[in-house]
């Protein structure tokens, strides 16, 4: 594949890094020179000077023959339009753009651009590793209202297949971990000791979810 960067800074170097190992070809824009000092020496891929929605730089960058682009400077609205002509003009199937300003992303997502929420999905993380096991979404769409979260279930509920446990709490697993073996749960699939459940939902469902995981028709 081939890749057109946008934005050469922390974020845009590494996944630059990253592509180019996994054998894509790769080229990076940045208005300013001196930031693609963040490129190993080795690094093969173009760099490319300039404004990274500008079509002549684009171009440059390869995006005729791109299959995908990723925009990830500093500005939201330069990602988010970067991103548009990529899509746009250019055709490109494959478009991301890192927005910092959460209350923009379910706008962009609108125009059908994919999109990253940094500071959300950072502050996620971090609460992920401050708070206990299963106290945070592992996942929430740029909206914010729909999350894949880990919930814990009563040992009542051992013994009885999945379908059966979404029919009764009127909820969707969307995977089980067994023994560090993930899987998504089939027809017959029967719930074991030690199984976490992964379930996708409203997070304003959540406390409702684990609610009902947490008893089963009066045992817990």
């Amino acid at each position: 594949m081939h890749i057109v960067i946008m934005g050469c800074g922390r974020v845009g170097s590494t996944l630059a890094h990253i592509l180019e190992d996994r054998d894509n070809t790769v080229a990076v824009i940045d208005r300013d020179p001196e930031a693609f000092r963040r490129l190993r020496s080795a690094f093969k891929g173009d760099r490319v000077t300039g404004i990274g929605f500008d079509r002549a730089v684009l171009t440059q960058a390869g995006i005729e023959r791109a299959d995908a682009f990723a925009a990830v400077s500093s500005g939201d609205n330069s990602n988010i339009i970067a991103a548009r002509v990529a899509r746009e003009t250019f055709g490109v199937d494959r478009v991301a753009a890192r927005i910092y300003d959460p209350r923009r992303a379910e706008v962009y997502e609108r125009l059908g651009i994919p999109t990253v929420a940094t500071v959300r999905w950072t502050a996620d993380q971090m609460l992920r590793k401050l708070l206990p096991e299963g106290g945070e979404p592992l996942w929430r769409d740029p909206t914010g209202k729909i999350v894949l979260a880990e919930v814990a279930f009563s040992p009542a509920w051992i013994g009885e297949q999945v379908k059966s446990l979404e029919a009764n709490t009127t909820t969707r697993v969307a995977f089980v971990d067994r023994l560090g073996q993930a899987f998504v749960p089939e027809a017959g699939s029967v719930l074991q000791e030690g199984d976490v459940l992964h379930v996708v939902a409203r997070e304003s469902d959540l406390d409702r979810i684990a609610a009902s995981f947490a008893t089963r028709g009066g045992e817990h």
